[in-house]
Protein backbone atom coordinates (compact mmCIF):
# COMPACT_ATOMS: atom_id res chain seq x y z
CA UNK A 1 0.00 0.00 0.00
CA UNK A 2 1.36 3.00 -0.55
CA UNK A 3 -0.20 6.50 0.62
CA UNK A 4 0.55 9.92 -1.19
CA UNK A 5 -0.36 13.07 0.41
CA UNK A 6 -0.06 16.74 -1.09
CA UNK A 7 -2.40 19.90 -0.91
CA UNK A 8 0.23 21.44 1.78
CA UNK A 9 1.59 25.05 1.07
CA UNK A 10 1.53 28.52 3.00
CA UNK A 11 -1.78 29.73 4.52
CA UNK A 12 -2.07 33.13 6.27
CA UNK A 13 -3.64 32.79 9.93
CA UNK A 14 -7.36 32.35 9.65
CA UNK A 15 -6.86 30.61 5.87
CA UNK A 16 -7.80 27.22 4.80
CA UNK A 17 -5.81 24.44 3.08
CA UNK A 18 -7.12 20.96 2.21
CA UNK A 19 -5.02 18.13 1.89
CA UNK A 20 -5.26 15.04 0.38
CA UNK A 21 -4.16 11.69 0.45
CA UNK A 22 -4.35 8.86 -2.10
CA UNK A 23 -4.30 5.25 -1.43
CA UNK A 24 -2.89 2.68 -3.88
CA UNK A 25 -2.03 -1.00 -3.87
CA UNK A 26 -4.54 -2.50 -1.50
CA UNK A 27 -8.60 -2.26 -0.82
CA UNK A 28 -8.82 1.59 0.61
CA UNK A 29 -12.28 1.04 1.64
CA UNK A 30 -11.17 -1.62 4.46
CA UNK A 31 -8.93 1.05 5.73
CA UNK A 32 -9.41 2.82 8.89
CA UNK A 33 -7.11 6.05 7.88
CA UNK A 34 -5.93 8.60 10.05
CA UNK A 35 -3.81 12.55 9.79
CA UNK A 36 -1.02 12.97 12.11
CA UNK A 37 1.33 15.91 12.17
CA UNK A 38 4.93 16.86 13.12
CA UNK A 39 5.88 19.87 14.19
CA UNK A 40 10.20 20.85 14.26
CA UNK A 41 11.72 19.52 17.39
CA UNK A 42 8.56 18.15 18.71
CA UNK A 43 6.81 14.74 18.26
CA UNK A 44 4.37 13.18 15.81
CA UNK A 45 0.82 14.07 16.85
CA UNK A 46 -2.77 12.69 16.48
CA UNK A 47 -4.72 14.76 14.33
CA UNK A 48 -7.93 13.51 13.02
CA UNK A 49 -9.39 9.39 12.01
CA UNK A 50 -11.89 8.53 10.10
CA UNK A 51 -13.40 4.68 10.09
CA UNK A 52 -13.18 2.37 7.16
CA UNK A 53 -17.19 2.70 6.75
CA UNK A 54 -16.64 6.87 7.31
CA UNK A 55 -19.26 6.56 9.59
CA UNK A 56 -17.20 7.54 13.31
CA UNK A 57 -14.49 10.71 12.60
CA UNK A 58 -11.98 11.55 15.69
CA UNK A 59 -10.40 14.60 16.01
CA UNK A 60 -7.68 16.40 18.52
CA UNK A 61 -9.22 18.66 20.73
CA UNK A 62 -6.61 21.49 18.98
CA UNK A 63 -8.15 20.85 15.76
CA UNK A 64 -11.66 19.90 16.65
CA UNK A 65 -14.58 22.14 14.83
CA UNK A 66 -11.66 23.74 12.48
CA UNK A 67 -10.82 20.57 11.07
CA UNK A 68 -12.74 17.85 9.14
CA UNK A 69 -12.12 14.63 7.86
CA UNK A 70 -13.57 12.71 4.85
CA UNK A 71 -13.48 10.05 2.64
CA UNK A 72 -14.33 9.01 -0.96
CA UNK A 73 -13.82 5.10 -1.23
CA UNK A 74 -14.12 5.83 -5.28
CA UNK A 75 -11.02 7.66 -5.16
CA UNK A 76 -9.50 5.95 -2.85
CA UNK A 77 -8.87 9.45 -1.10
CA UNK A 78 -8.88 10.45 2.11
CA UNK A 79 -9.16 14.81 2.76
CA UNK A 80 -8.56 16.98 5.62
CA UNK A 81 -10.23 19.93 5.44
CA UNK A 82 -8.50 22.43 7.72
CA UNK A 83 -10.04 26.16 8.40
CA UNK A 84 -9.08 29.16 10.89
CA UNK A 85 -5.57 27.90 11.05
CA UNK A 86 -3.51 29.08 13.61
CA UNK A 87 0.40 29.60 13.14
CA UNK A 88 0.76 26.44 15.97
CA UNK A 89 -0.62 24.22 12.69
CA UNK A 90 2.43 24.64 11.29
CA UNK A 91 3.65 20.98 10.68
CA UNK A 92 4.26 18.42 8.04
CA UNK A 93 1.49 16.78 8.37
CA UNK A 94 0.77 12.68 7.46
CA UNK A 95 -1.52 10.26 5.93
CA UNK A 96 -1.68 7.32 7.43
CA UNK A 97 -3.81 3.67 6.89
CA UNK A 98 -4.73 0.69 9.66
CA UNK A 99 -5.02 -2.38 7.46
CA UNK A 100 -4.87 -4.96 9.99
CA UNK A 101 -7.39 -3.93 12.22
CA UNK A 102 -5.05 -4.39 15.38
CA UNK A 103 -5.14 -0.29 16.57
CA UNK A 104 -1.92 0.72 14.79
CA UNK A 105 -1.45 2.59 11.37
CA UNK A 106 0.65 -0.21 9.00
CA UNK A 107 1.32 2.56 5.88
CA UNK A 108 2.23 6.01 6.04
CA UNK A 109 2.34 8.39 3.50
CA UNK A 110 5.36 10.64 2.47
CA UNK A 111 4.25 14.16 4.55
CA UNK A 112 3.25 17.32 3.20
CA UNK A 113 4.77 20.54 4.91
CA UNK A 114 1.64 22.94 6.44
CA UNK A 115 2.94 26.63 7.26
CA UNK A 116 0.81 29.13 8.48
CA UNK A 117 1.78 32.65 9.34
CA UNK A 118 0.47 35.48 11.08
Amino acid sequence: VQLQASGGGLALAGGSLRLSCVASGGTFSTYNMGWYRQAPGKEREFVAAISWNGVSTYYADSVKGRFTISRDDAKNTVTLLMNSLKPEDTAVYYCAAEASRQGKYDYWGQGTQVTVSS
